[in-house]
């Protein structure tokens, strides 16, 4: 389990009895499709998963159980930690583009004051 907010984990693996590491459902706490979508894209670019997605439970809950079932004897967990390694650098570069985009933005407007 990863690290606790108010008591409760933020992250949890479940793994059916008597199935190996290949097919996992991790549970994220306070979540939405925001999360959800974004890092089902990244993970699905990998060749190695054959299934990965998400589901909501109920609209009042904010929890997604999001599966991911892998080919071979790759262990589910490999291709979560690189999907959300390469969601938090696409973050990076998105942010990095616009706060530059701003800093350009406000000299234009110096320039245009002066």
């Amino acid at each position: 389990m990863a690290e606790e907010v108010d008591g409760k984990p933020v992250l949890e693996m479940v793994q059916a009895d008597g199935t190996d590491g290949n097919c996992v459902t991790f549970v994220l706490h306070d979540e939405d499709h925001t999360l959800g979508n974004s890092l089902r894209y990244m993970i699905m670019k990998n060749s190695e998963v054959e299934f990965c997605g998400y589901s909501i439970t109920h609209p009042s809950e904010s929890k997604i159980n999001f599966r991911i079932q892998t080919r071979g004897g790759l262990l589910a967990i490999e291709p979560f930690r690189r999907g959300l390694t390469e969601l938090v650098d696409v973050c990076q570069h998105v942010l990095s583009k616009f706060e530059a985009s701003i800093k350009e933005y406000k000299t234009q407007r110096e320039e245009e004051m002066d």
